[in-house]
């Protein structure tokens, strides 16, 4: 369906309000469904089943038609994307994916991270990482994989705390305060000090994944490495920028 199609379509719901149309809205956004589901499951690895994260993303989706209101010319794929992306990531915490000692490991890495950071005064490289924990190079890789879950999580986090996109505050007239220009600010120097943290080609990976939205054999190909290294490459970044970002690691899918 083009885009006058979909515009006829939310006209007609706005105005009769009937489960026909709302099933047609459902089916006509179900493929964004599986785009977004495809994009989280970069980080689950086999810890949960594609068809899973579908089946919980469609939740988001029909949450998202019922409270989407088109008329304040938000772009639906925009906030659809969140809901179905909070409603997946709802499950994954209802289920307590993310065993405890992953979480304990995270905790390690975190700590021996910022300490040699601390001491060195540059970012941490793996040899010295996995020193720290008293671990081999692979014993750590094996554990940064492992981390991609809770990984998942984190970039989420600060999308709870109010920042979705809003649905009633995008009138062209809305200009934003002091507060929320530096907030802004702020978010933008924090990603840019997180970013020197990292090697070339962890950075390459993270704007090609963010900001190009390359997918993950496209990154690949651009980079000439296999599809498994550029996911190790995106595991090790995401591990480093956590320590400089904390909580704003949200920052990731909300600046660009």
């Amino acid at each position: 369906m083009d885009e006058s199609g979909r515009k006829r379509l939310w006209e007609d719901y706005a105005r009769l309000n009937t489960n026909e149309i709302r099933e047609k809205l459902i089916i006509e956004y179900a493929p964004l469904v599986k785009l977004v589901a495809g994009r989280l499951g970069m980080y689950l690895g086999y810890n949960v089943e594609f068809e899973d994260l579908v089946s919980y993303g469609i939740f988001g989706l029909i949450d998202a038609i019922d409270k989407f209101d088109y008329r304040k010319g938000i772009k639906f794929e925009t906030y659809a994307s969140l809901r179905i992306r909070g409603a997946i990531l709802d499950q994954i915490r209802k289920n307590d994916w993310i065993p405890r000692t992953i979480r304990q490991r995270q905790k390690q890495i975190d700590a021996v991270i910022k300490e040699i950071e601390n001491a060195t005064g540059a970012p941490a490289e793996d040899d010295a990482i996995a020193a720290g924990l008293g671990i081999s190079e692979d014993e750590l890789l094996e554990w940064q994989s492992q981390m991609k879950v809770t990984n998942l999580v984190s970039l989420n986090e600060f999308m709870e705390q109010g920042s979705e996109v809003p649905n009633d505050s995008t009138q062209p007239n809305h200009f934003e305060t002091p507060e929320e220009v530096l907030d802004k600010t702020e978010l933008k120097q924090m990603l840019a000090e997180a970013l020197e943290l990292l090697t070339d080609k962890e950075q390459k990976v993270i704007l090609f994944y963010y900001y190009e939205e390359l997918t993950l054999k496209e990154i690949s190909n651009v980079l000439e490495v296999s599809e498994s290294r550029v996911s190790q490459l995106h595991t090790r970044a995401l591990q480093k920028m956590r320590t400089r970002l904390g909580d704003y690691m949200g920052v990731l899918t909300q600046l660009s």
